[in-house]
This record gives C-alpha cells, sequence and structure tokens, in this order.
C-alpha cells in the first residue's frame, strides 16, 4: 500500500495548496463512501424479521473529530432522525492541518453491534469496506486536483 506522499507524488510539491486539496478532498470522500456504505447495508436493505424500526440515527451519529476518536455514547432516540450528515463533518475536516490525526466515527450507541452483527444478526462492516478504499479515492482524488492545477 502506497503512502499518501507517494500517491500524490512530487508533482504536489510544486502547489502546496495541491496537497492540502487533495488530503481534505480524500478525507470528504471517504466521509462520502462510509455513509455510502452504510445505506447499501443497512438502510437499502430488506428490513429486518424483528420488526425493528429503522431511525437514520446511526447514519446521522457520524462525527470528526481531530482531538479523539468518537466514542459510541448516544442512545437511539426511536424516532426517526434527519440531519445534514456532513455540514459539521465539512467543518472539522476544513480546520484540520494534515500534520495530525482525522477521527471519524459513528456514536450510536449500537453502532459496533451492527458492525459486527450481534444476536445472529449478519455483520455489515461498512467502515472497513470504505476504508479499504482509501487508496483508490487518494488516486481518484490526485488526478482531479491535478489536472485542476494543471499539474
Amino acid at each position: 500500500m502506497a503512502s499518501f506522499s507517494a500517491t500524490i507524488s512530487a508533482w504536489a510539491e510544486k502547489v502546496p495548496e495541491a496537497i492540502e486539496a487533495v488530503l481534505k478532498e480524500s478525507a470528504q470522500d471517504l466521509v462520502r463512501e462510509m455513509q455510502a456504505e452504510l445505506n447499501r447495508l443497512v438502510y437499502d436493505a430488506p428490513p429486518a424479521p424483528s420488526g425493528y424500526v429503522r431511525t437514520g440515527f446511526l447514519r446521522a451519529s457520524l462525527v470528526a473529530s481531530t482531538e479523539a476518536m468518537p466514542q459510541l455514547v448516544r442512545d437511539n432516540p426511536g424516532a426517526p432522525v434527519s440531519a445534514d450528515e456532513m455540514a459539521g463533518i465539512i467543518l472539522v475536516i476544513n480546520g484540520w492541518d494534515g500534520g495530525g490525526t482525522l477521527y471519524l466515527g459513528y456514536t450510536a450507541r449500537y453502532g459496533y453491534h451492527v458492525f459486527v452483527g450481534a444476536n445472529g444478526t449478519v455483520p455489515k462492516p461498512w467502515v472497513t469496506l470504505a476504508a479499504q478504499k482509501w487508496n483508490e479515492i487518494v488516486q481518484r482524488r490526485a488526478a482531479a486536483v491535478k489536472a485542476a492545477f494543471g499539474l
């Protein structure tokens, strides 16, 4: 697996803003990929036989931080949740200098059980599936930024 800096190579050194653009836009693309995988595996799947009502809370519980990994601490309110899932995350990503760690995580208390499968349910490893696409995301974003900067 190539490192981030190896993926964007020497061309980005010519335009320092290109490195920041690739990094931040790749992080935003990763968030979109995480949410797309969650939708595919959970929200677009047939309803569970248990009759559990999907509220959208797990999807809406995604947060970004530059301080620490978000914790699974929030209980499902039991009612439909609608949120602009990207607004707060984009603010954190845009404020991130790239020098430290960017943490992306879900805060719904039951998120881990959905991820690994619990009580006989099938695991839905949406975060892992999205993370496996990181190199592809960076390469795609690097090509777009390279073209935008005329490099």
